[in-house]
């Protein structure tokens, strides 16, 4: 393996996007950025009032994170069962492969949000949209489906839609009514925001939403990792999942570990894509002034990670002196218990 043709960084929002009224998308699948083989992503922005049309997926799972703005998403089930849901900043959605959604933006700014899918061969050639359906089946079918003369049919789109734009939906109007009355209690908003963190003081928080907190969610783990200047997220792995990063805001380090000598150090700053293989060994550094905020999907349902810190000492020191091939005054230093995130030098 070439180490210079290596590379676990794609920058997302530098990709040219698809436009339409109502919506921007920029997406990344293993297509566009080679390492992501097990995971793909999304930057999607919608105008107030503008929709992702009635769609669905056949080859992934969808997982969604607001990062601002306001959007309601409504959805179906095989057995017909349907749910609307309103989410803001910090809310998490998940719907299950092949099952019928649609997102629009209710407020009165731009809706930014993120998706992750549990397949890094996504793509739009893998998705299906009702309006592409429609106007590829004989008209005659469409009429008698839906009730409509052929002349109603005529007024349909001609093709996909793809995006949509329309008022600002108004809770208190009959036309923002369910036609079916969806179920009280959606499986399908997680809020994760509402979450509270693990904290490591001066060094930074996680929050994590995996399928035991979020049960829908069964192929997809979300994390929320914030870094203080200067702080690390330290050496670990992850055994059962890989790992698509989206930097929302600040700088960072990370070196990706393959083995056999292998290791690819690179730098991220806002609206940068990151991967890392499963069980492949990394860490990841804050190296900027402020915050930095990182949104992490993994491709499993529960969150998994070994961090070298809690391994090493779970070891006796005999061990560590055999393996390290240095006295035990050095292994004395090592860690005594896990770290997880270690603050900035001097805190």
């Amino acid at each position: 393996m070439n180490e210079e043709k290596l590379s676990f960084k794609y920058e997302l929002e530098k990709k040219a996007p698809r436009l339409a009224p109502g919506g921007i998308t920029r997406g990344a699948s293993v297509k566009d950025f080679p390492a992501s083989v097990g995971l793909a992503g999304v930057s999607m922005r919608l105008a107030p009032g503008g929709m992702r049309e009635l769609h669905w997926h056949a080859n992934a799972a969808e997982w969604g994170y607001v990062i601002t703005g306001s959007m309601r998403n409504t959805l179906v089930h095989p057995d017909g069962t349907s749910y609307i849901d309103n989410f803001e900043p910090g809310d998490v959605w998940y719907f299950p492969k092949g099952y019928g959604h649609a997102l629009q933006a209710t407020g009165t700014t731009e809706c930014h949000f993120i998706l992750i899918f549990d397949n890094g061969n996504f793509s739009e050639d893998h998705t299906f949209s009702v309006t592409d359906f429609i106007a590829h089946t004989p008209k005659e079918i469409v009429a008698q489906n839906l009730g409509l003369s052929l002349a109603e049919v005529d007024l349909l789109p001609k093709g996909e839609a793809y995006f949509a734009l329309g008022e600002v939906p108004d809770d208190s109007s009959a036309l923002a009514q369910p036609r079916l009355v969806p179920e009280l209690i959606s499986k399908h908003r997680y809020p994760l925001h509402a979450q509270a963190p693990r904290v490591i003081p001066g060094a930074g928080k996680q929050r994590v939403v995996s399928q035991k907190e979020f049960p829908i969610s069964e192929t997809i783990t979300g994390s929320l990792l914030e870094l203080e200047p200067g702080a690390l997220r330290e050496m670990h792995w992850h055994p059962n999942a890989d790992e698509w990063q989206y930097y929302i805001s600040g700088q960072a380090e990370m070196t990706v570990f393959l083995a056999e000598a292998t290791a690819v150090t690179e730098n991220f700053s806002a609206g940068d894509v990151g991967y890392v293989p499963m069980g492949a060994g990394h860490y990841i550094k804050n190296t900027g002034n402020e915050v930095c905020r990182i949104l992490i999907g993994f491709n499993a349902g529960n969150y998994e990670a070994i961090d070298l810190s809690e391994w090493l000492a779970s070891n006796p020191d005999d061990v560590l002196i055999t393996n390290m091939g240095v006295a035990k005054e050095v292994i004395a230093k090592l860690p005594q218990n896990k770290l997880f995130i270690r603050p900035a030098e001097g805190k």
